[in-house]
């Protein structure tokens, strides 16, 4: 191949594989082992001291995993990358690095239910406490920024609500405060958005969703922009100072731009636990090969479904970025030129009671709580994802109580429109 960069699409498929070496497989092989052989002694001991790279145990790393964690890296513009279990799990091993009990950071009030559980509740047994701001008022991350600040956490197209997120200005805002600037890139993928390039130094995803694009296999990812000093300020001991089960290295220093990965990997992966499976890092990969082309298709059919929604007499008000009304229209133009993405929520008329009533009428849609499938799904977010939260909660983070939210899927869009509009009428 000539110096030329490879395109997205061709990265979506080649990235990270090669030939099976031994067999010839142009298939990345599953390698459901649980450990591998050393060659010798002084090799064993070289894996385990982080002097050389290479397999040991697959809760610490797995070749398919590898070829998974190089290609989401490459699409993703980082340095290198972890695969895990769950993107919840990706959120735990990410902060782990970066908190101490009794630290804070900063998280986008427009986020996924789950996350904002997490980070409310789970996360207070850590002792790492959130602070709420409103990504609409990019000030409000600058008010809360304290000397206990260690991070700022964002999506950057949220869920429930498919609103746009300004990353650059919130990154301003982040290498203002001396953090780094984490950003959920779940529902944009690296097709529609790379977060990196508008100041992202960590970048972590649901594999579930639409990278894998199927709703077959659970998996997670951190990928490492490779923009960070952690050294400064002393305030990242994990990857600043020298680490005792490793005969006193220091990370940042050993490891320069991918330091982060690494700590993810032995100092997180490796005692905490959530390894990614093998066979799910292979169905993973397979569902990345077409990503482009789902993408693509998916959002063209979201916005085709919005304009449809945005004229019925029953539906109150439509939330979909690809739409010119809509008020983050001009940051979809900016951040993401191909498409506005797939998940979105509207407002029915009737509230809360209409939309239940609605998932329990569609047909082609299926009812149930995942995005990024090949399928059109449908969920009434305030009766279950949100339903944790009091309604006040649920407006802030767009899950209102008369809101439905779509996944919009790779089918024929005079289908899907069909099906949203006899259950409408009935």
């Amino acid at each position: 191949m000539s110096d030329r960069l490879p395109g997205f699409s061709t990265l979506a498929v080649h990235a990270g594989a090669q030939p099976d070496p031994t067999t010839g497989a142009r298939a990345t092989p599953i390698y459901q082992t649980t450990s591998f052989v050393f060659n010798d002694a002084d090799h064993a001991a070289s894996l385990f001291g982080l002097q050389a790279f290479g397999n040991i145990y697959t809760r610490i790393g797995n070749p398919t995993n590898a070829v998974l964690e190089e290609r989401v890296a490459a699409l993703e513009g980082g340095t290198a990358a972890l695969a895990v279990a769950s993107g919840h799990a990706a959120q735990v091993v990410v902060l782990q690095q970066l908190m101490q009990p009794g630290d804070e950071f900063i998280a986008a009030r427009k986020l996924y239910g789950g996350s904002i559980n997490q980070f409310t509740h789970a996360f207070k047994s850590f002792g790492w406490n959130v602070v709420w701001a409103d990504p609409d008022d990019i000030a409000s991350f600058e008010r809360a920024v304290t000397p206990r600040t260690k991070a700022i956490f964002i999506e950057s197209i949220a869920n429930p609500a498919g609103s746009i997120t300004d990353i650059e200005a919130i990154s301003t805002v982040a290498r203002k405060a001396g953090v780094p600037l984490i950003v959920d890139n779940t529902l944009a993928s690296p097709y529609l958005i790379r977060p990196i390039d508008h100041g992202a130094d960590i970048v972590v995803h649901s594999l579930t969703k639409f990278l894998g694009g199927h709703g077959n296999s659970l998996g997670g990812i951190i990928v490492d922009a490779g923009t960070f000093d952690w050294s400064t300020g002393g305030k990242y001991p994990m990857l600043s100072e020298p680490r005792p089960e490793y005969h006193g290295i220091r990370l940042q220093e050993t490891f320069g731009n991918f330091a982060f990965a690494i700590a993810c990997r032995v100092l997180g992966l490796r005692d905490l636990g959530p390894a990614l499976s093998p066979f799910n890092a292979f169905m993973i990969l397979t569902g990345i090969e077409t990503l482009p082309l789902r993408m693509q298709k998916q959002c063209d059919n979201a916005k085709a479904i919005a304009e449809f929604l945005a004229g019925h007499p029953a539906v109150a008000s439509v939330s979909y970025a690809g739409l010119a009304s809509d008020k983050y229209n001009q940051l979809a133009r900016k951040y993401a030129p191909r498409g506005a993405g797939a998940v979105f929520t509207f407002s029915l008329k009737g509230g809360y009671d209409a939309g239940v009533s609605l998932v329990s009428k569609l047909q082609l849609f299926s009812h149930l709580a995942n995005v990024g499938d090949t399928r059109s799904l449908v969920i009434h977010p305030a009766s279950t994802m949100h339903s944790q939260l009091d309604d006040a909660a649920k407006v802030k983070s767009g899950a209102g109580p008369d809101v439905v939210r779509l996944s919009i899927g790779i089918e024929d869009k005079e289908d899907l429109i069909a099906d949203l509009e006899q259950a409408l009428g009935a």
